[in-house]
């Protein structure tokens, strides 16, 4: 085991036990939601989980260590302290854990902490992906490049609809990455079901998502899945009215010139306020969604490992 890796004991006792874990992402709950919302969604996430067999890893850097399940005191802290706590990718964990700091999660470093842990299954909101206008700006998300090398399936509700949908599915093509619509052969887009671009394969049961993924494993292939899963109707936005908003983020964004890290926590808070507040009640369903998922297709990895 990485010497800088603590794995809650509930956590190591499942792994052992070849019992379902499902990993979830801490960004979510520093940079992505207010305080209280985004320790109350944490925790409904984590009980979601437990409730449909999966035990729950959230993953966070905390004084240093690579932390594999957390504690609902560091779930709290990482809520309180917001954005003061370092939005981590792939890039900031060696400086992180060297000078003993505490780091958020991004879907990268989800994937690379549960790969360590030993676990396969990961829920989140929704994936970065390129950027608009990432042409000449360059600007693309490094989840890409872990789903092609890390070996995790990733349950999200699609890529953030802030991007550019087309170019982040053709990166992922680029790069191998078998992109899974849940019940839907088109992607969805985060707060909408519906994006107008296809997937490779439409599979429709936790079980057939579980054995895609464990194929993928026994085959040898390196890399990860990404399962696309659409939010509840009853809880999704109208397309022109959370595009209006997001086309209106994107062009303030570059205005004042945001761009990196940045770029995607003001482009949701500048969604959400220019929605009223209705992309974030969106955001917060369409995690539950996916948690529920996540919960029944590791059962259903468990079940087949097992056999």
């Amino acid at each position: 085991m990485n010497k800088y890796l603590d794995i809650a004991p509930e956590v190591a006792e499942a792994l052992g036990e070849g019992r379902p874990v499902v990993a979830l992402e801490s960004t979510i709950i520093s940079h992505g939601m207010p305080y209280p919302q985004n320790v109350e969604t944490a925790l409904n996430v984590e009980k979601i989980l437990r409730e449909n067999g999966a035990v729950p890893a959230t993953i966070a850097i905390i004084g240093g260590r690579l932390k594999a399940g957390l504690t609902a005191e560091e779930i709290d802290y990482l809520g309180r302290t917001g954005s003061g706590v370092t939005k981590a990718s792939r890039r900031d964990v060696p400086v992180l854990v060297a000078k003993k700091m505490d780091g958020a999660t991004t879907v990268t470093t989800t994937m690379m902490i549960a790969a360590m842990a030993g676990i396969e299954i990961f829920a989140t909101g929704g994936i970065g992906g390129v950027h608009r206008g990432a042409e000449t700006t360059m600007d693309i998300s490094a989840d890409l490049e872990e789903l092609a090398q890390t070996p995790v399936m990733v349950i999200c509700a699609g890529a953030k609809s802030i991007l550019d949908l087309g170019l982040t599915l053709e990166y992922l093509e680029t790069k191998g990455v078998t992109v899974i619509g849940y019940g839907t052969k088109e992607l969805p887009a985060f707060y909408t079901s519906r994006s107008g671009f296809g997937v490779d394969y439409e599979l429709d049961t936790p079980e057939e998502l579980a054995e895609a993924f464990h194929v993928k494993r026994e085959l040898g292939l390196k890399g990860g899945m990404l399962v696309t899963n659409p939010i509840p109707e009853q809880y999704a936005m109208a397309p022109e009215v959370i595009n209006a908003a997001i086309d209106q983020a994107v062009a303030e964004s570059v205005e004042q010139g945001i761009r990196g890290k940045a770029a995607t926590p003001f482009l949701l808070a500048r969604v959400k306020e220019l929605t009223g507040g209705d992309s974030l009640d969106s955001n917060i369903q369409l995690v539950y969604n996916n948690a529920r998922l996540a919960a029944k297709t590791a059962c259903a990895l468990a079940a087949l490992k097992r056999a």
